[in-house]
């Protein structure tokens, strides 16, 4: 089981923006990045986290048999989009979301989770430290 664990972050909303993913695979750090993407809002961050996990994990650990993943975040409103429980209005949001789902089609098995801020602290770390950065 690989468990990716996202954050996004803006300061101003819109403002500086930036994102961190944690992925571990059987409880092992797998890899962590996070990075800046300029002025954005917190829900292109929190979308942009996902996208570079998911692109990771196709480039580096996908080598054509389906993985089973559980994305983890501390966005309700992401995980219920991304779930397909919530509708997409914004649409830079819909641009990130559809190549989401176009590399999810190729991952295999993932499931989305919502957890409380606290229980995401290195994803949200991984964000804060590429915003802190020059």
């Amino acid at each position: 089981m690989i468990t990716v664990f996202t954050d996004g972050a803006s300061r101003g909303n819109p403002g500086p923006a930036a994102f961190g993913y944690s992925i571990k695979k059987d409880g092992e750090v797998l890899h962590e990045h996070g990075g800046k993407i300029g002025v954005n809002t917190n829900n292109v961050a929190e979308y942009t986290a996902v996208l570079e996990a998911f692109a990771y994990l196709k480039k580096n650990v996908y080598k054509g048999e389906p993985l089973n993943i559980q994305l983890i975040a501390d966005s309700q409103l992401i995980v219920r989009q991304l779930a397909g429980v919530y509708k997409i209005k914004n649409l830079r949001l819909k641009e990130i979301f559809n190549k989401i789902k176009n590399l999810e089609m190729d991952l295999g098995n993932i499931t989305y989770k919502s957890i409380p801020r606290e229980q995401n602290k290195r994803a949200d770390s991984l964000a804060n430290k590429a915003l802190d950065s020059r």
